[in-house]
């Protein structure tokens, strides 16, 4: 269990929100991460390992012309999947992880090529675009350090959101205890 892990259930647990998690390239390993924090259930809502590429549209609603034309490994479809997987299991916030670990390269990606994404709530200073962030990784090592890096990227992405999404929060509520200014 990590301490992001941990840091993410809190602050889940305390803003009283709830986590969805879409996986490919590791395979259940974010979800178990997430599960191994004592309390989790309060905050995970459940998790999708889609690891087909059909699936990620079958499932997680991903655009079937997208992953025609881009393949599974694209920043797109990781944005769609986190997207997907917080409508499709009902959770405030979404996760997701897609790319290629090793041995081969896929979809003309090199091994390593990694995305992740976050979807969440509109915060209080959002400018309507949704609470979401990619992040493109390329990433040294076997397959094994490749998939822990992507859980560990991927919460790591997901905590800075929850940490803004707070303290803009905190933010609203000053300026309203203090009148507006």
């Amino acid at each position: 269990m990590s301490s992001t892990a941990t840091e993410v259930v809190r602050l889940l647990t305390v803003s009283g929100s709830t986590l969805a998690v879409a996986e490919s390239l590791t395979g259940g390993l974010v979800a178990a991460e997430i599960t191994s924090v004592p309390g989790a259930s309060k905050a995970f809502r459940g998790s999708v390992t889609a690891y087909a590429t059909e699936l990620k549209h079958q499932l997680l609603g991903v655009d079937a012309a997208l992953l025609a034309e881009r393949g599974a490994v694209d920043a797109q479809v990781a944005a769609q999947m986190a997207v997907g997987v917080r409508k499709a299991l009902g959770a405030d916030w979404g996760i997701a992880t897609t790319g290629v670990a090793g041995p081969e390269p896929q979809d003309g990606q090199p091994v390593g090529t990694v995305f992740v994404a976050v979807d969440g709530p509109f915060g209080p200073d959002s400018d309507g675009a949704g609470g979401g962030k990619v992040a493109a990784l390329r990433l040294n090592g076997g397959r094994a350090e490749i998939r822990m890096e992507s859980v560990r990227s991927v919460l790591a992405l997901l905590l800075e959101r929850l940490v803004s999404e707070q303290t803009g929060n905190e933010r609203a509520q000053d300026t309203e205890q203090n009148g507006g200014f």
